[in-house]
Formats: C-alpha cells, sequence, structure tokens
C-alpha cells in the first residue's frame, strides 16, 4: 500500500454508482499478514463531496458493519483514500474489542465490498 494508514482514518472507496466509507480501527502487523480492523458505514454518497458533507455534519453516518477484520490482500483488493483522521472512542472499538476476546477470531480474506455485498 503506497499510502500509510492509521487506527482513526475515515477511507472512502468507490463503487460504480457512488462512493462507501471505511474507518480504521486498528492495524495488527504479524510476522506473515497484516490484519485490518474497520468499520464500514451503510451510507453511500454520489460523490466526495457529500461524503465530506456527511463527516462534517456532526451526526456521523450509521454504521453498518461495526467491525471487518481482513487480511493485507482483502484490505489491498479495494483501492481506497484517506479523508481524515479522527480519534477513536471507546464505543467505536466495542466490535473490535469483542472479536479480540474471541477464541475463534475470524480473518477474511474477502475484499471489502464482496463483504458489504457490493460489486
Amino acid at each position: 500500500m503506497s499510502q500509510n494508514f492509521e487506527p482513526g482514518d475515515f477511507l472512502i472507496f468507490q463503487i460504480e454508482s457512488g462512493y462507501g466509507l471505511l474507518r480504521v480501527l486498528a492495524i495488527e502487523e504479524l510476522p506473515d499478514d497484516t490484519i485490518w480492523h474497520l468499520s464500514a458505514y451503510d451510507d453511500l454518497f454520489l460523490d466526495v463531496e457529500m461524503a465530506e458533507a456527511a463527516l462534517d455534519s456532526g451526526t456521523p453516518p450509521k454504521i453498518g458493519k461495526p467491525h471487518l477484520a481482513l487480511t493485507n490482500r482483502a484490505f489491498e483488493s479495494t483501492q481506497v483514500a484517506r479523508m481524515r483522521n479522527v480519534s477513536l472512542n471507546d464505543n467505536e472499538l466495542i466490535a473490535f474489542n469483542q472479536w479480540k476476546q474471541d477464541e475463534s477470531r475470524e480473518v477474511s480474506d474477502r475484499s471489502v465490498r464482496l463483504l458489504l455485498g457490493l460489486r
């Protein structure tokens, strides 16, 4: 990945009919892979300016998937760009912390688009 992402980053990605938003919750560097922990928002936007306006509105978009754990390959399969970084609060990390407590700790090798049912 050419960009260095950090927890708290809002990421935008393009789909055929518009744009979607993700949020980086955590990045785990393992010896053989990187695991990306993301949340995904339900709202889709017609353009980048609409996504920016939604983030600026003070009422954040609705979270559709509070936690997705992806392999580096799965994360890199969808081109994303950083919009901004805002510190995460404890509520935004609840699903990630629950995942850490789960013994199975599933990590997907499927792209964000497939996990969200988008093409």
